[in-house]
């Protein structure tokens, strides 16, 4: 398996909206962390397959919808760790499959469909009771990979920002999905820094219990200072707006970088052009590549 590279590298992004605000944000580069796991990915997933490997699992079963940058994920660690991988994905079979199922496919993952009323319902024992009597011993992990070990992975991050930046930052922001990357990084800040998620969801009020329930999983107890914006979700998950469309190709115009448009280029609009943590020093956490 290709090694991480760690600690993921740390640039400071020079822009004049940035300067005009008296803002520096530094890009934590976790996208380069990994060429098959990029991201919050290889490190909500490393601590789960270690799990798995040492408890002598040969399959993993995971949950994901039809775009899912996390199944994706998922099929290359069992292809590189040569273990059998079953997707269930949220919703009907819809074929021909779309870039994403097809790549998870290609690497190996068998696909599983659940319909949206017994999606929502994955969690609980009678839905993985019958995945299990279906596919046999496996093991589960959350749709991305939002679990104590998850969690616990993404901590990690915060002790590499005290060794790259030593003169310090006021914030460390990252966008939200599952509030698995959010509850890590908050665990790890010393006194005097928060964290900052910008939800990529609509109406996703129920993060915040979310967010305290998998640090309880995963330390013991709810911790850290953090706060969820929800002004910049573009209409809601995978969804976007001409406006976040045009800053995603100013932005590799200007600095040379394509962001991932789901989750990346939203949390990166509202510091460039919503104005989040205008006049602090802020660390924003790159969570992947585009798919």
């Amino acid at each position: 398996m290709p090694e991480p590279l760690l600690p993921s590298p740390l640039t400071e992004l020079r822009d004049p909206r940035l300067s005009a605000k008296g803002t520096r944000l530094w890009l934590k580069r976790d996208d380069l962390v990994h060429p098959f796991l990029p991201g919050n990915k290889w490190r909500k997933l490393r601590l789960n397959l270690d799990e798995a490997l040492a408890a002598g699992h040969r399959a993993l079963l995971t949950f994901g919808g039809a775009y899912s940058n996390h199944l994706r994920a998922v099929a290359a660690a069992g292809r590189l760790h040569r273990l059998r991988t079953i997707g269930v994905v949220r919703g009907e079979e819809r074929l021909p499959l779309n870039p994403s199922l097809s790549y998870a496919v290609g690497q190996g993952m068998t696909l599983d469909y659940l319909d949206r009323a017994a999606y929502r319902r994955k969690r609980t024992p009678p839905v993985l009771d019958a995945l299990r009597e279906r596919w046999g011993e496996v093991f589960v992990i959350p749709e991305g990979g939002a679990n104590a070990a998850g969690v616990r992975g993404c901590a990690e991050v915060t002790a590499e920002l005290d060794v790259q930046l030593p003169g310090g930052y006021d914030h460390v922001v990252t966008a939200v999905g599952t509030g698995a990357t959010l509850a890590g990084l908050a665990h790890g800040l010393t006194a005097g820094r928060s964290a900052v998620g910008v939800c990529v969801l609509k109406g996703a009020q129920d993060l915040i219990a979310d967010v305290e329930r998998l640090q309880v999983e995963a330390f013991g107890r709810a911790c850290g200072d953090w706060t969820l914006d929800h002004r910049f979700h573009h209409g809601g998950f995978a969804r976007s707006t001409p406006q976040l469309r045009e800053f995603v190709a100013g932005f590799a115009e200007r600095h040379g970088v394509e962001l991932e448009p789901v989750y990346v280029a939203k949390a990166l609009h509202a510091i460039l052009e919503g104005g989040l943590g205008a006049g602090r020093r802020l660390v924003f956490l790159v969570t992947g590549p585009p798919m």
